[in-house]
């Protein structure tokens, strides 16, 4: 028997030795209960601390061809930007807003939602804060949290680091469902307008502020009106609800909607821009937030490289009769979303799918 064998026979090993505490986990369940409770819908059945969320789809059975719709993602690397502020009921959000919003653009109404949050060590309050987060999150997008996973993983993370990832399930009738093959020439671009840089850009982003700039997250900018840590942190801006209201009150005009996310405004435009079509966006209609310029000018970012990493200040584009435009536009403003005519759509020509032309107001 080897010395190594000899010695494991006198040691009493633990899970929570290992680096695992089953009660600090069900300490952090304890604390989120009551963020969790806010982000319920009537379908939902039961509560928390099964295996599964259950949901009632009854209330649904009067489509007449109901359609499941299904996302999943992240966060990236915001989440070192939480990190660094030590500030983590908000980047929930952003998880929300990256997964919900992705169901809404094909016409969905988002139901529930689940987490996976996985971390170097559990430490209960931030576990509540982040989900407290994610169950705000789904109570501004109108959808119920259902469940979740939290696993700590020692000797993988840094007991102070953590990743999040999100799924969600929404529902639309078969015959609402939006997306390129309604689109048409003539049809009008609508804006709706970013809260930032929302979730999406963050290595570039990091890499210009902290690497190059060496700056921190306490850094103030005057340009900003506040430290780079705040501005980054700034939670995504939810669309679900807004964009089902257009829906709801421009059922035939409203055609498509693009999640402006990774690969900027012309990546994701293109998506629901059918193959005959062209879309042309025009950059004299709005200012981006000087984040953006920001970037640009301490990093040496040029143009084409800021619009395919980031919203540039339109974190969301609908697609509508040129007659629905001014009407569409009306509603967002009336409910809180900045929102303007951005561009529009003709027949294809020789130029790519997607067009930014001119200069944005100086």
């Amino acid at each position: 028997m080897t010395a190594g064998l000899e010695r494991s026979q006198h040691v009493t090993t633990t899970y929570e030795s290992a680096g695992v505490s089953i009660e600090e986990g069900n300490r952090a369940v304890e604390l989120m209960k009551a963020s969790i409770a806010r982000a319920t819908r009537p379908e939902v059945v039961g509560g928390i601390g099964g295996f599964a969320g259950l949901f009632d789809l009854t209330p649904y059975t009067r489509l007449r061809k109901p359609l499941l719709a299904s996302s999943t993602d992240g966060v990236g690397t915001k989440v070192d930007v939480a990190r660094r502020m030590d500030t983590h009921d908000t980047i929930g959000i952003d998880l929300v807003a990256m997964v919900l919003d992705d169901l809404v653009v094909c016409g969905a109404e988002p139901l529930f939602m689940t987490d996976y949050i996985a971390t170097g060590k559990v430490y209960p309050e931030k576990v509540a804060s982040i989900v407290s987060g994610i169950a705000e999150g789904c109570r501004l997008a109108g959808a119920a949290l259902v469940g979740g996973e939290t696993a700590e993983h020692p000797g993988l993370l840094e007991p102070n680091e953590y990743d999040l990832a999100g799924a969600g399930t929404g529902i639309v009738d078969a015959d609402d469902v939006l997306g390129a093959e309604r689109v048409e020439s003539g049809d009008v671009l609508v804006a709706m307008a970013s809260s930032g840089l929302h979730a999406n850009g963050y290595s570039l982003a990091r890499h210009v502020f902290f690497s190059l700039a060496g700056w921190d997250v306490d850094h103030d900018v005057d340009g900003l009106g506040r430290t780079v840590g705040e501005e980054l942190l700034e939670p995504t801006r939810i669309y679900s609800l807004d964009c089902l209201a257009l829906a709801r009150s421009h059922r035939e005009q409203l055609h498509a909607l693009s999640h402006i996310t990774g690969g900027g405004l012309a990546e994701n435009l293109a998506r629901v821009i059918p193959a005959h079509l062209s879309a042309t966006i025009d950059r004299t209609t709005w200012t981006p937030p000087p984040v953006f310029s920001l970037i640009g000018e301490l990093g040496g970012v040029l143009r084409h490289d800021l619009e395919s990493t980031f919203n540039q200040g339109i974190g969301m584009i609908a697609v509508v009769a040129r007659d629905a435009a001014d009407d569409s536009v009306r509603l967002l403003v009336e409910r809180g979303v900045p929102a303007w005519v951005c561009g529009g759509v003709a027949a294809a020509s020789s130029e790519p799918t997607v067009m930014l032309v001119g200069d944005h107001p100086q």
